[in-house]
């Protein structure tokens, strides 16, 4: 153990809770961390379920991550010997959303919850779309633009499905809380599916849209299928900012 780590008593850790400009620090078998630089320990709550300046270790099994998340944040200490968890009160009733982390935390597919599962598609999907499209401008090969309508129909088609467990995932992890990210989710995801839905019934009702080219229609169009992957870019941003926050010391 570095001779520069403070050792902590569970009263002296009760001290770092947020409260008064104090730092936010957390416990967690044996080792105090820092995680005042994270959005999700504001004020020293996590959740409306757990509170900074204590040891965390018997309250973890019910979380939705795994201890990988402590990498994220600088070790600041360690607990003494004598300084033993205190097993976390068993609450009198389970709130819907405590209910429904037992749950999927007791199945291994759904552990990591569906958006993340689901999220891939639209993005790939999309992606490809404008991929596709450019190939046929530059090459002329009809295939490449019927594939890049095809892959905008799969974005179109996975991105609801994609938005609704969104919203489920941030009630469920994020207690609704409008974090920066998720305002730029909330703000973009249905600007994509706008975007992507028009485009495809542009495209259906009229297959020689790029023909041709340049002509204003086609030129719009064209725009169109191209804003995708920024749009799609800046929302996975978003998320893997949610999903893997950088912490600056």
């Amino acid at each position: 153990m570095p001779d520069e780590l403070k050792k902590f008593s569970l009263e002296d850790l009760a001290e770092f809770d947020g409260s008064q400009g104090q730092p936010v620090y957390i416990a967690f078998q044996g080792k105090v961390y820092d995680v005042s630089g994270s959005d999700l320990w504001d004020a020293g709550q996590h959740m409306a379920q757990h509170t900074a300046g204590g040891d965390l270790t018997s309250e973890f099994p019910d979380a939705p991550h795994g201890e990988e998340v402590f990498e994220r944040y600088p070790q600041v200490g360690v607990l003494e010997a004598e300084a033993l968890p205190t097993p976390a009160p068993e609450p009198q009733t389970a709130s819907a959303r405590e209910r429904w982390q037992r749950f999927m935390h007791k199945v291994p597919l759904l552990r990591r919850h569906p958006h993340p599962m689901l999220v891939h598609f639209p993005i790939v999907f999309m992606i490809a779309a404008t991929a596709f499209t450019l190939l046929f401008l530059l090459t002329g090969i009809k295939s490449f633009e019927v594939t890049g309508f095809h892959c905008l129909g799969g974005g179109v088609l996975f991105t609801p499905p994609t938005i609704l467990t969104g919203w489920f995932t941030w009630w469920l992890n994020y207690e609704s809380r409008w974090l920066k990210p998720i305002v730029i989710k909330v703000i973009l995801s249905p600007l994509l599916l706008l975007v992507g839905t028009g485009a495809f019934i542009w495209r259906w009702l009229e297959p020689d849209i790029l023909a041709g080219l340049p002509h204003w229609p086609g030129l719009v169009y064209l725009a169109l299928i191209c804003s995708l992957t920024p749009l799609v870019a800046i929302i996975g941003a978003c998320g893997a900012e949610l999903t893997f926050p950088v912490h600056s010391e």
